[in-house]
């Protein structure tokens, strides 16, 4: 009789993470334009920012407030759109669900991580269990699941 114990998830590798990433650059980009268009309806005369003005750095900064609600509130979930039909969970340590406060953290040194040119994210490929910087930071863990 054939063993019915699933296998265990794994420890996501790079390219997993990146096509993850590309995917949800397309619900990422939507929001932004939604909060744009929304800033411009209500700014007065609905002129957009000068570059590199407080007001568009200020909108920027929204975009990325706006962009980490959503991975906050979908890592809880089942994960964000990109992570689903690669069937990648963001875990503890343990590999129970993370919290909220972990999530965060995790967003925010994500941020650090792309804007180093990516070495936090090139990170996984040296650590024995292909953690990254917002990984480790966080106490957080990518985990592609088997099928089902």
């Amino acid at each position: 009789m054939p063993d019915a114990t699933p296998a265990p998830a794994r420890p996501a590798h790079l390219g997993w993470r990146l096509l993850a990433m590309v995917y949800d650059a397309m619900p990422v980009i939507a929001l932004w334009f939604a909060v744009s268009a929304l800033v411009l309806a209500i700014r007065p005369g609905h002129e957009p920012f000068a570059p590199w003005s407080p007001g568009q750095l200020l909108l920027w900064a929204l975009c990325w407030a706006v962009s980490g609600a959503y991975a906050v509130v979908s890592w809880r979930r089942a994960g964000t759109l990109g992570m689903r039909p690669w069937r990648l969970r963001v875990t503890d340590a343990e590999g129970r669900p993370a919290g909220t406060r972990a999530l965060c953290a995790r967003y925010a040194v994500a941020t650090l991580s792309l804007a180093a040119f990516g070495l936090g994210f090139l990170w996984s490929l040296f650590d024995r269990e292909r953690r990254t910087w917002h990984d480790l930071a966080s106490g957080t863990r990518l985990l592609r699941l088997p099928p089902r």
